[in-house]
């Protein structure tokens, strides 16, 4: 969740650099529950070249779409208010993500006597 967070504001800051380059599309990327419903965007990470016949470097490959906002007279569909909140929920996103992995270390570290 916070790779795709992290993949998903990469998505955005792109869009909003090309904020005023004529004839650019803005992009973005399925929500992270959409990909784990549909199975097909996330792999298994291999921790090594044997482990799950995995191809080296599928980590957090997450496909970009082009958006149907409306455009400018110039061709451009960046909205940068549209952008500014989808940043917004990317960070929110990649904190939650961060705070289940803080909580999933607490519980760990509780049960092993350390917490």
């Amino acid at each position: 969740m916070a790779r795709h967070a992290a993949a998903r504001q990469a998505v955005i800051a792109q869009n909003m650099a090309n904020s005023d380059t004529p004839g650019f599309k803005a992009r973005d990327i399925a929500s992270f529950s959409a990909i784990i419903d549909d199975g097909g965007a996330m792999d298994m990470r291999a921790t090594r070249p044997t482990h799950l016949n995995a191809r080296e470097g599928s980590d957090a490959h997450f496909r970009t779409f082009v958006t149907d906002e409306g455009a400018d007279p110039n061709g451009n569909t960046v909205s940068i208010e549209q952008e500014m909140l989808k940043a917004i929920e990317a960070k929110r996103s990649h904190g939650r993500a961060l705070a289940i992995y803080k909580s999933s270390l607490n519980i760990l570290r509780t049960a092993i006597g350390r917490g």
